[in-house]
């Protein structure tokens, strides 16, 4: 186990060995294993958006193998997915990769949503019986529906890890008190972090922060403090930083499909602003199998060094 691994294992000094372990299987997987850096594959987007949305731009991705081989063939820290996809995989693949269940998902069948709430797809249960290192959750803080998905979350993470996983919180802020830039803002997407933070995700997902400030609140202690608000690898530190001074993974989520060049880019600044890696999913699947696979062995060398 190399040095950053231990290091990383000691921030959580309140979970038990079975978690720990699990956390270790995580960060030691892949091509980036010991770096104390991850990229994740997830593939809930079929639930989340629709399979031909998903899928259609590389029809190889309506099947459930391609990904897991996907990640397995780049060389990834592991592969998140809703139940039945790793139903699919699970025990074809037992112990090749760590796979991270995503316990609730939510659909577009009934529109968007002003106040997006996600439904319960999934158990701890089916995380142990899938042979899981986590469990993955989505928060929405700015719903209104919010403080019910924190109750559920923390039941879930309780659970979780009392059976020895560790949990992974997607927080993503949206809903009817926010604006469409306020989703994406500095201190929204800080906020949420600590969010789930405080929920007790081991590892954090949220999308990259813009230089918008949407709370005037917030928007005065930032000015005030000078907090720098460019470039994108100093609101990725700010962002890393709100998570309990750096004392939790945080990983960024890649977003829709983008050029190569825009993906490269964003990589350097989570490096450079001391994030641990990228949870890539649109951006992976729905390119070729070569051209992916180019593109995440360009982006492990990045976070490598």
């Amino acid at each position: 186990m190399s040095d950053r691994v231990r290091e990383i294992l000691g921030w959580y000094t309140s979970d038990n060995a079975g978690t720990k372990t699990n956390l270790s299987r995580l960060l030691r997987a892949g091509r980036l294993g010991g770096t104390g850096r991850m990229i994740i594959l997830p593939v809930d987007q079929g639930f989340e958006h629709g399979p031909a949305r998903s899928f259609q731009p590389n029809p190889a991705g309506y099947d459930p193998r391609y990904h897991i081989e996907l990640a397995l063939k780049a060389g990834l820290s592991a592969y998140a997915a809703p139940l039945g996809f790793l139903e699919a995989v699970a025990g074809d693949y037992a112990g090749e990769i760590p796979l991270i269940l995503k316990c609730n998902n939510h659909e577009l069948l009934v529109g968007e949503e002003a106040d997006p709430v996600s439904a319960v797809t999934a158990s701890v249960h089916d995380a142990l019986r899938l042979g899981c290192v986590a469990v993955g959750f989505t928060i929405y803080p700015g719903s209104a529906l919010a403080r019910g998905m924190y109750e559920q979350a923390r039941a879930l993470a309780e659970e979780a890890k009392a059976a020895g996983l560790a949990v992974v919180v997607w927080s993503y802020p949206r809903g009817s008190h926010l604006s469409k830039d306020g989703e994406t803002a500095l201190d929204v997407v800080a906020y949420a972090a600590h969010i789930a933070a405080q929920l007790g995700a081991h590892v954090i997902k949220v999308k990259l922060p813009t230089a918008h400030l949407e709370q005037a609140a917030a928007a005065k202690v930032y000015q005030q403090a000078e907090v720098p608000l460019e470039p994108l690898s100093e609101r990725v530190r700010h962002v890393v930083q709100a998570s309990f001074g750096g004392r939790r993974i945080v990983i960024f989520s890649g977003g829709a499909r983008s050029d190569d060049a825009s993906v490269l880019a964003e990589g350097r600044a989570i490096r450079s602003g001391g994030g641990f890696g990228s949870i890539i999913g649109r951006n992976s699947f729905q390119r070729a199998e070569a051209d992916a696979l180019r593109l995440l062995g360009q982006l492990a060398e990045i976070y490598a060094g």
